[in-house]
């Protein structure tokens, strides 16, 4: 797959998705290449290099960690929406799933004590006693949250809930949104069912992360423009609705973190 750097990046982000990617790639028999390839890609957002979107990568603070289990080939897809999970919330880890091993530095994170995992599934699957529909107000002992989800098509999250046991001491978020998904990158057979980088603002919100999950979720906004425009071949307008919405936001985190002047 050809890979352009551009200059509107500065180098491949160094965040989970993009290491376990190289790490498939460096595993594959042959080469993945990706529709719409032919151009070249920016190894930064995954983008055809005319519209790249690198420039306009959020960085949020966040006390809520992303722990992202991803179907075998999901971090090499262009569209996959865990990567944009990893742009803007720094502590994302990202595993690969296997129904016959586990990784161990999964293992290990969610036994890490600093965390409170949850997973995120539909409650409809689980066992009554074992949904939950909320975070407790400041976490189990000042534990932060960490919100587990599984990152592939509707058939391989189903896999990956019931084949995974390690899995299973876990409470299950279940989240109710009362809009539809307005995912349109990939086609779903319900609307109910909502891309990896919409569950977890949601799981953003539901923390309190108000900015970090309306930054998300603008992200995800722009990221889609930018790749229907090169898919459809149409004109990209960078002064649109989703372009405005990430930049007042990446202002507005500009503001509430500048230090004070100490004037009264």
């Amino acid at each position: 797959m050809n890979l352009v750097i551009t200059p509107a990046q500065a180098a491949t982000p160094d965040h989970a998705v993009s290491r376990l990617r190289l790490t498939r790639l460096a595993a594959s028999a042959k080469p993945f290449v990706a529709r719409g390839s032919g151009g070249g890609r920016c190894a930064g957002c995954r983008l055809v290099a005319s519209h790249c979107v690198c420039a306009l990568r959020p960085q949020v603070a966040t006390r809520a960690g992303m722990c992202l289990v991803m179907g075998d080939i999901e971090a090499l897809k262009p569209s996959n929406t865990g990567w944009l999970v990893a742009d803007v919330v720094a502590d994302t880890w990202a595993f690969g799933w296997s129904r016959t091993a586990v990784d161990p530095g999964l293992l290990a994170l969610l036994a890490d004590p600093q965390w409170q995992p949850v997973l995120v599934f539909p409650g409809e699957f689980v066992p009554p006693e074992r949904v939950v529909t909320a975070l407790p107000p400041d976490g189990e002992g000042g534990k932060k949250p960490l919100f587990v989800l599984l990152d592939g098509t509707w058939s391989e999250a189903r896999k990956m809930f019931r084949k995974s046991p390690y899995l299973d001491a876990l409470p299950v978020l279940s989240l109710h949104p009362d809009e539809v998904s307005n995912y349109r990158l990939r086609r779903s057979a319900r609307e109910s069912h909502f891309c990896t980088s919409e569950v977890a603002a949601l799981c953003l919100a539901l923390a309190g992360e108000t900015h970090a999950a309306e930054s998300l979720a603008a992200w995800l906004d722009v990221f889609t423009t930018h790749y229907l425009s090169a898919k459809r071949s149409v004109v990209l307008d960078r002064e649109d609705e989703p372009h405005q919405r990430l930049r007042a936001l990446a202002a507005q985190g500009h503001e509430t973190s500048a230090p004070s002047s100490g004037v009264a």
